[in-house]
């Protein structure tokens, strides 16, 4: 199955998250993963909590 999301908790128990930016995919993993690599998905998720 393909989600897109752009409330981003929703996709906390997701298996495998692909984030895109301006088309291409800049990073890859789980919610955990991502959020333990502080890129732009991480930035994206502190804005959203803002």
């Amino acid at each position: 199955m393909i989600m897109v999301a752009h409330r981003l908790s929703t996709v906390v128990d997701f298996d495998r998250i692909i984030v895109l930016r301006d088309g291409t995919i800049v990073e890859e993993g789980t919610y955990s993963d991502l959020m333990e690599q502080d890129g732009y998905f991480a930035e994206l998720v502190r804005k959203q909590m803002a």
